[in-house]
């Protein structure tokens, strides 16, 4: 991944897409072992949030790969609360999306292609087909 991008062009996207979708209280990038790029949080400790994301993602991808149905594109948790949602960009790099029960999951399948795209270019990676 590319280390020259300033994290404020980062931290643009995830409120962009914080604006577009409606639910999203929080999100953040992290690199698939579980590093933190980049934060739109209030609430939650974004450190930690990254490295429970990465274990969701090698969870989800051992699974799908025991399952034999492809590779890994999501993983939703849903709670009593709201949604926690982990997205592959690429293969080395997630954006992990916060929100509340009213989460527009529809709206947010529907822009996440091209926001992981963006966040892929940004990043210097290849997204996830």
């Amino acid at each position: 991944m590319s280390s020259q991008i300033p994290t404020a062009v980062l931290v643009d996207e995830l409120k962009a897409l914080r604006d577009e979708v409606t639910g999203v209280s929080e999100s953040l990038i992290s690199t698939a072992d579980g590093l933190l790029v980049a934060a739109d949080t209030d609430t939650v400790h974004p450190e930690s949030a990254a490295a429970l994301s990465a274990a969701m993602l090698g969870l989800g991808r051992h699974a799908a790969a025991e399952a034999g149905v492809g590779g890994l594109c999501d993983i939703v948790t849903r709670c009593h609360g709201g949604y926690v949602v982990v997205m592959a960009i690429a293969e080395q790099a997630l954006l992990t999306v916060m929100g509340d029960e009213g989460l527009d999951l529809t709206t947010l399948y529907q822009s996440s292609p091209t926001t992981l795209r963006r966040l892929g270019e940004l990043l210097g990676v290849v997204p996830v087909p």
